[in-house]
């Protein structure tokens, strides 16, 4: 599964100099979308890439639609994350969507168990959500702000469960982490925000801690554009994938106080104040058949 950099010997005096380093090897990008839904499964870990990473947004929206085609859930939501600085400004494009499946979507409880792939990646993300309120228009990809809330329901504290077979996702840019379900492995839905429309962002917040240790703080107002922002943009680009919105799926607006990276046995926090609070415990992800 995993695809190293090879190194050819001719001979056993050759010195280090005369060694040729050997590209991985190309894989299509239904190679690459089943061997991604294939450790999914297992939930077995691996180090490299499988083969070359995309180089554009394209290539990568097809390894993720290949492999999303592979899952055996149907998308209940849609992650939004944000493309790196420098890429983005070279792209024009800030964001970028990876799908959430409905058997990997739940409820908070009291302490609610977030699953990591051994040998994989997972990182903790306070989130906040939106619902979708009513089926969106297949045609429609782009959408403003004041379009977006005529189709949001209710909004949600959450947490984001960040993951991925590929150990470094996080080291390997925005184009890998699309090809890669989008590097997320579920959502916790946690209690609704009753009233968000008149609230102003500063007054939603969260502090995360992992451990005993806070590693992040923030407001609503950091998410750039706002959680409608992102939800708008989920809205055309789900559409332009052809798997346009619909009634009840969950949109998470982007990692509220950072991506904190974790591992099996600690305990994770995410204390929105007066809007609530979700406590976990990461345990190993199980094999899914």
């Amino acid at each position: 599964m995993t695809q190293p950099s090879a190194i050819s010997q001719h001979g056993s005096n050759e010195s280090a100099s005369d060694m040729v380093l050997t590209p991985p090897p190309a894989l299509s990008i239904e190679e690459q979308a089943a061997i991604f839904a294939r450790a999914r499964r297992q939930a077995s870990g691996f180090p490299d890439y499988p083969g070359s990473p995309p180089l554009n947004l394209d290539d990568s929206y097809a390894i993720q639609s290949a492999a999303t085609a592979l899952w055996p859930d149907p998308v209940a939501g849609w992650k939004v994350g944000r493309i790196l600085p420098e890429l983005a400004q070279s792209l024009g494009e800030k964001r970028f969507i990876g799908p959430i499946f409905a058997t990997q979507i739940g409820t908070a409880r009291k302490d609610t168990p977030f699953p990591a792939i051994e040998g994989g990646f997972a990182a903790f993300e306070a989130e906040l959500i939106i619902t979708v309120a009513s089926d969106c228009p297949p045609e429609k990809f782009d959408w403003t702000i004041e379009q977006a809330l005529e189709v949001a329901g209710a909004m949600h504290i959450g947490v984001e469960i960040a993951g991925s077979p590929l150990a470094s996702i996080n080291d390997l840019g925005s184009f890998a982490t699309i090809a890669a379900y989008g590097n997320n492995n579920g959502l916790i839905v946690g209690a609704e925000i009753v009233g968000w429309r008149d609230r102003p962002l500063d007054s939603i917040g969260c502090t995360t801690r992992i451990g005993s240790s806070v590693v992040g703080t923030a407001a609503a107002s950091v998410i750039p554009g706002s959680p409608l922002g992102a939800f708008a943009f989920a809205l055309g680009q789900a559409a332009r994938l052809g798997l346009p919105l619909r009634k009840g799926m969950q949109i998470s607006t982007g990692a509220l106080t950072g991506v904190h990276t974790v591992t099996i046995g600690q305990s994770c926090n995410a204390d929105f104040g007066a809007d609530g609070h979700i406590t976990c415990t990461v345990v190993a992800a199980q094999p899914t058949g």
